[in-house]
């Protein structure tokens, strides 16, 4: 199993970034998959996540209605649109393999700084 993310960078507040991650060595559309974050020294943080199919999402209150989750399952590609960014928002976001409800596998994580 391979998850890697990539997207990340420098961006100033109010602007936009898509984060993707290229999924191998598994079946992608027979999994849940989750974005989370971490901030430097602090613990992670559940972002998003996505069902198979790619029609049911959820996310975390604090990047409702700025953060779209989606997929493509015939690219075995996860991606995260994050708009209207927040200094808040830096961190090293990880895609994540579901195994019934928790976690099994992880990226190395792509690293996204809202600064001005």
């Amino acid at each position: 199993v391979q998850l890697v993310e990539s997207g990340g960078g420098l961006v100033q507040p109010g602007g936009s970034l898509r984060l993707s991650c290229a999924a191998s060595g598994f079946t992608f559309s027979t999994y849940w998959m989750y974005w989370v974050r971490q901030v430097p020294g602090k613990g992670l943080k559940w972002v998003s996540k996505l069902n198979r199919r790619g029609d049911i999402t959820r996310y975390a209150d604090s990047v409702k209605g700025r953060f779209t989750i989606s997929r493509d399952n015939a690219k075995n590609t996860l991606y995260l649109q994050m708009n209207s960014l927040k200094p808040e928002d830096t961190a090293l976001y990880y895609c994540a393999r579901d195994d019934l409800g928790g976690v099994d596998y992880w990226g190395k994580g792509t690293l996204v700084t809202v600064s001005s």
